[in-house]
């Protein structure tokens, strides 16, 4: 795995690489050797956050975790990034798709441990277009942290979200 570390208001010390390697190399297992594992570690007051990010064939892997200590956080990231590699490995496995990125040996392995992700229900609902901003007032009135809406500028179904600094976010389908 080739690992690019970055950091924003934080110097990355060599301590803090070495933990950084050492605990998503962990993580080496499962991937091909030119795998790349983007790490960003930032600070805000007292809030010490690790973001990584794993392009692969398809998908993209990803987690943040944020804590009080970037050790702690760092901790949290692996445990969570392992815990999607057994999802998408069922995923793979179930619809008998090749792996891209992931090694033969992790996608033959039977761990036992597959979580299976159920759809407890299903919502259909009448979608009209909205610009973006009344998209926003619309998902406000919800109280949802999401909405699905056609755009009224593209004509393309679009997502609002509200950022978890309170901001808000929009997806778009690339063309």
């Amino acid at each position: 795995m080739k690992f690019v570390i970055s950091g924003k208001n934080i110097e990355i010390t060599e301590r803090l690489r070495r933990q950084v390697e050492e605990k998503l190399g962990k993580l080496e297992r499962y991937f091909t050797p030119d795998t790349q594992v983007n790490v960003t570690l930032s600070v805000e007051k007292d809030r010490q956050k690790i973001e990584v990010t794993i392009p692969m064939k398809g998908t993209i892997i990803r987690s943040e975790q944020v804590s009080s200590d970037m050790y702690m956080s760092i901790d949290l990231v692996e445990e969570v990034i392992e815990r999607q590699l057994r999802r998408y490995k069922t995923k793979l496995v179930d619809r008998h798709q090749a792996g891209g990125s992931l090694q033969k040996a992790f996608l033959d392995q039977d761990d036992g441990e597959d979580e299976e992700i159920r759809i407890l229900r299903t919502k259909k609902f009448d979608i009209k277009p909205l610009y973006p901003e009344d998209a926003c007032v619309q998902m406000e009135l919800l109280g949802h942290s999401f909405f699905v809406f056609v755009n009224a500028e593209t004509g393309a179904t679009n997502v609002v979200y509200k950022r978890k600094d309170g901001a808000y976010g929009l997806i778009e389908p690339e063309a």
